[in-house]
């Protein structure tokens, strides 16, 4: 079979489950055989010996399960770092990027920020900072060894050196000290919610849930925030589209001020904002 062919049958099979049946055939025709996109549609014509086509019949088939694509390569790309990923870590969501962009801003003015992000998965979040803002002074936990395994070989994977990642229940192991900026993308789903039957199932679920509410972590994170920021340091929480009313409520009940919801480029609240 041709290129072309592999793509056409595989897109066909993926349409009833995927949004984006031809995207992830071509990502994953394109992994097996390493090759970029664009060598798919150059090359259409092109026939692929029978060993490749029963590899990429294997992950079609392992994708027909709901599976995700970013499991099956092994990496994820975030505000253009390669990342490893596992099922031992979240995958990082484009909306997260929204939650560097704020980041940013807050410390632009701040010529060796301290950033603290809590539970950082991938390392996705840290590593976009640590990027950008190379004199930052950067923290990050995770209370998983597994993802902190991930995490430090994305670091290594992307040549970013300058950030310390520790093993943490949120703030249980992070000593007593001062912080420009704290972060956090959090488990906010609630325990019973229907869609952790659906794709997420096959991701760690403690990065997901956080009991009935889905607040448990967020309400943790703000009960302890205040002792580690700075005088008009800023906390940064990612969270579910329908708590961008109760998340500020519960930041100005601790005693942030400055408390904002933020919406991504999809008109859903995702971010909550507050400042010592």
């Amino acid at each position: 079979m041709t290129i072309q062919s592999l793509l056409k049958q595989a897109s066909k099979q993926l349409a009833t489950l995927s949004d984006s049946p031809q995207l992830d055939a071509e990502l994953l025709l394109g992994h097996c055989l390493n090759k970029e996109r664009s060598y798919l549609y150059a090359w259409g014509e092109k026939q692929v010996n029978a060993s490749i086509q029963q590899t990429f019949k294997q992950l079609i088939e392992k994708r027909l399960t709901d599976y995700p694509v970013a499991y099956l390569l092994g990496h994820k790309e975030f505000w253009s770092l390669d990342l490893i990923v596992t099922e031992d870590v979240l995958i990082p969501r484009p909306e997260t990027e929204l939650l560097v962009e704020i980041a940013l801003e807050k410390i632009q003015h701040l010529t060796a920020p301290k950033v603290l992000d809590l539970g950082t998965g991938t390392g996705a979040i840290a590593l976009a900072i640590a990027r950008e803002k190379p004199n930052a002074l950067i923290t990050a936990s995770d209370y998983s060894k597994k993802a902190l395994v991930i995490a430090q070989k994305n670091a290594h994977r992307n040549s970013i050196h300058t950030v310390n990642f520790i093993l943490s229940d949120w703030f249980a192991t992070i000593e007593r000290e001062k912080f420009d900026l704290i972060l956090s993308n959090p488990p906010y789903i609630k325990s019973d919610d229907p869609h952790l039957q659906q794709e997420i199932r096959y991701e760690p679920l403690q990065a997901l849930a956080a009991g009935e509410t889905g607040l448990d972590d967020i309400n943790t994170l703000l009960g302890s925030a205040l002792d580690y920021m700075k005088a008009d340091a800023w906390i940064i929480i990612e969270h579910g589209y329908d708590q961008g009313i109760i998340v500020p409520k519960l930041m100005e009940k601790v005693g942030l001020q400055q408390t904002a919801c933020i919406q991504d480029y999809h008109e859903n609240d995702r971010l909550s904002i507050g400042r010592k």
